[in-house]
């Protein structure tokens, strides 16, 4: 374990049976650095989104079905706009700064300052065009002119975004988790009162600013320690001889920021379409109350592959078998087991966003959308593959094809408001992974039982009832009934694939 503080920890709260288990763990150079990374990855994000997810809820009930559509299209015109403002710097930073951290600190520190540049650059001049194009913006595309000032205000989050995403991919490369924890545990803090007062006094206007205000702070502690991190390592921040590591550019950020282009606009175009149908903001109000689950397991799973990718890319070539098996199968166990609960109980999920959610299209949406963000987690691990190989053009490739997907689907589905495009986004997932399946088996980039096997369809088969079971309305009894049998079914599958990869009772101790 990472230091005999939390080791001490380790032992003291978990029951003797797992004692075994924590000591392979700490005995293996690879579980060792995982166990260090994801903890403190998790420690301080799931008390930050904890709170961040509650007063979100908090948001959704003070605001309104309707308004909170108008938060929720604000949101996602910012994300639009965001993947042109980052240009793929984050995930840039994160993959060559832990590869060239310690055998080249210069040269790291040369791509973290031409991040920060050009996060600075592209991000202000993102910014800008969304400040002055907001109120033509706002009346001809999201059928909403009452909102050209707010979307003038959310262009300081879409710069600000820009920087921080720079700053924490760095800081992922330094394997700096401990320091990450940290940040996010204060922004979390700090961010549900801002948050919940700047809705409560101020309505979509104070949400607005509650987020600009809140990722201030955050950029502030990002600059302050990832400064810190670079003089622990001895990384010089250098705009010197800049120029060199314009390869960079072409070789990673460019796809990483075409495949970003793909997603960003894509939803935005889909959601613009809900938007613009008859009731569609209380629609999008149905649709970014059914995300908040999805933004939260997305989280979740970032906090997992930061550790895995920055692993990963310093292993480089080198790369063990027990690595890259940990590295696929984390994140889709994670999707699974978290989907099961609410698939069959999506009810506590109508409870706590109060009585205008309480219907069955909000029920379906959810479902919908559960199904969709478990297959976006077990992909999550097949991308970390082509970050970690510099395989940028394919992740580009599959996101053209998913936007193109999505997009005719979503033209004939939207008549059903956000049913309708939750339906169209699963589409687009489910083809996009099963055409791309033969590139991963026929490369052997991955072990090929966590793609095609009895184990893998026996997983999606499981979750496949479990959302038809909403469909056909089945009563809550029979749920609770199945609950308990289908993670006990998940659970064999997913042992008995980590069997078949190739891994040895000692690879599947991390």
């Amino acid at each position: 374990m990472p230091s005999i503080k939390l080791k001490k920890i380790a032992y003291a709260h978990s029951p003797s049976v797992l004692h075994p288990f924590l000591n392979r763990i700490e005995a293996s150079n690879v579980g060792s650095r995982l166990a260090r990374g994801v903890f403190w990855s998790m420690a301080g994000s799931v008390i930050s989104r904890g709170l961040m997810f509650c007063a979100i809820v908090l948001v959704a009930r003070i605001l309104g079905k309707t308004v909170y559509g108008e938060l929720g299209m604000i949101q996602s015109t910012v994300s639009m706009f965001g993947v042109f403002a980052g240009f793929g710097l984050g995930l840039t930073a994160t993959k060559h700064v832990a590869e060239f951290r310690q055998s080249d600190p210069e040269r790291a520190g040369r791509i973290i300052g031409l991040s920060g540049l050009l996060a600075t650059g592209t991000g202000g001049l993102l910014a800008l065009g969304l400040l002055i194009f907001a109120p033509w913006l706002a009346e001809h595309t999201i059928n909403a002119p009452h909102l050209a000032s707010v979307l003038r205000i959310s262009s300081l989050i879409l710069f600000i975004n820009g920087l921080n995403g720079a700053q924490t991919g760095a800081l992922a490369g330094f394997e700096a988790f401990k320091t990450i924890a940290h940040v996010n545990l204060f922004v979390g803090l700090i961010s549900f009162p801002i948050l919940v007062c700047g809705a409560y006094f101020g309505g979509l206007t104070g949400a607005v600013w509650a987020l600009a205000i809140n990722l201030c702070f955050n950029w502030l502690l990002n600059h302050l320690a990832l400064r810190k991190e670079a003089r622990r390592y001895s990384v010089p921040f250098s705009f010197r001889n800049w120029s060199r590591e314009l390869p960079v550019l072409w070789s990673f950020a460019l796809p990483a920021t075409l495949s970003g282009i793909m997603v960003g606009p894509a939803n935005w175009a889909c959601r613009a379409l809900l938007t613009n149908q008859p009731n569609g903001y209380a629609e999008m109000g149905i649709l970014t109350a059914a995300l908040v689950f999805q933004g939260l397991l997305i989280f979740v799973s970032d906090t997992l592959s930061a550790p895995l990718l920055s692993m990963v890319s310093n292993a480089g070539l080198n790369i063990s078998e027990k690595l890259g098996t940990v590295n696929i199968l984390s994140t889709w166990i994670l999707g699974v087991i978290v989907a099961i609960p609410l698939l069959c109980f999506p009810e506590v999920v109508q409870l706590a966003f109060g009585s205008d959610y309480a219907t069955r299209s909000f029920r379906l949406t959810f479902s919908l959308l559960v199904f969709c963000t478990s297959i976006m987690l077990f992909k999550a691990g097949l991308a970390r593959v082509l970050v970690a190989n510099s395989l940028l053009w394919w992740g580009f490739f599959s996101n053209v094809l998913w936007a193109a997907i999505l997009i005719c689907t979503t033209f004939f589905l939207v008549r059903w408001g956000a049913l309708g495009l939750a339906a169209a986004l699963t589409i687009a997932y489910m083809l996009n992974t099963v055409v791309l399946l033969p590139l991963y088996y026929f490369r052997n980039l991955v072990p090929k039982g966590t793609l095609l096997s009895l184990e893998s369809g026996l997983i999606w088969l499981i979750l496949t009832v479990l959302v038809f079971l909403n469909f056909t309305d089945v009563m809550l009894p029979y749920r609770i009934f199945l609950f308990i049998p289908c993670l006990l079914a998940v659970g064999f599958a997913f042992k008995r694939i980590a069997m078949s990869g190739n891994i040895v009772k000692e690879q599947i101790s991390i």
